[in-house]
């Protein structure tokens, strides 16, 4: 089999971790049964959007109890599910990583990204509360025969690391979000999630936290950048489609621009950011 169901799903965290747990309980159960991957969130786990608490970040390690407890959903449901949670960093108590955790039908932890680069835009400064990964292996993944590429948020920003996924020889790159709200930002993800696909011709699922802090608009577009679904903006809604490996061949076989490209991209070896 070369194609699977992909889901992305939407909502808005808050700092009850458990009152989050249940959102991405109910988004599992709602898409479980016409998944094979269900694709939630950045920030799952916590978010504070009232910036209630600006000096406090809760994170876990990734044996803690919410991870555990996707553990037991993603074998509940026999489902694959890519996540974000926020993952304690025991070289730095005041600024975990902004992690993303792969969860298998069989339940098991099978992959993670750490976030690479941080959203310090729009008057924001993500690396004040979160640590910046080291580049490390980009987190790949093969489901019935489909490859799947994940990264986060910020990220989309950023060819040359969409570039170097899509190198891996991916069929869909997924994007767990939380894109803030604010004037032509819903443009922004719209634009270049489409750019992203038709650049490196792949699928593009995209999954974003809800308003009002976020713009919602999960999706999944087409190796040519077509949208094929979209969870709108409203909270706790799940958009699903096909993705096919053989779509992405028949794609890259009348624009070849990967194999036409004249330039590589090679990743900087830079230690964590210093502080």
């Amino acid at each position: 089999m070369t194609s699977i169901r992909v889901s992305v799903g939407q909502f808005e965290a808050q700092r009850d971790v458990d009152a989050n747990f249940s959102k991405v309980n109910d988004l599992v159960q709602t898409a479980a049964a016409d998944s094979d991957l269900i694709v939630l969130p950045e920030n799952s786990m916590y978010s504070d959007p009232q910036k209630q608490d600006t000096e406090f970040r809760y994170s876990e390690s990734l044996d803690g109890e919410f991870t555990s407890g996707l553990k037991k959903l993603a074998a509940s449901h026999k489902v694959n599910i890519l996540v974000g949670i926020t993952e304690t960093n025991p070289a730095d108590e005041r600024r975990p990583f902004n992690t993303l955790v792969r969860l298998t039908p069989e339940g098991e932890l099978d992959g993670i990204y750490r976030k690479i680069h941080l959203y310090d835009a729009f008057g924001y400064r993500e690396s004040d509360k979160v640590t910046p990964a080291p580049i490390a292996d980009p987190l790949i993944f093969t489901i019935n025969g489909v490859t799947i590429g994940a990264l986060t948020c910020y990220d989309l920003r950023f060819p040359e690391v969409v570039r170097w996924v899509a190198l891996n020889g991916v069929d869909l790159v997924a994007l767990p979000a939380a894109w803030a709200a604010g004037p032509l930002k819903e443009l922004h993800w719209e634009s270049l999630i489409r750019a992203r696909a038709i650049e490196n011709t792949v699928y593009f699922a995209g999954a974003g936290q809800t308003g009002p802090s976020c713009t919602g608009l999960s999706q999944i577009v087409d190796p040519m950048g077509v949208p094929m679904a979209c969870a709108g903006i409203e909270s706790n809604v799940v958009a699903t489609s096909a993705v096919s490996s053989s779509q992405v061949q028949a794609v890259r076989k009348n624009n070849p621009s990967l194999e036409n490209r004249r330039f590589d991209v090679v990743p900087e070896q830079s230690p964590i950011m210093a502080r």
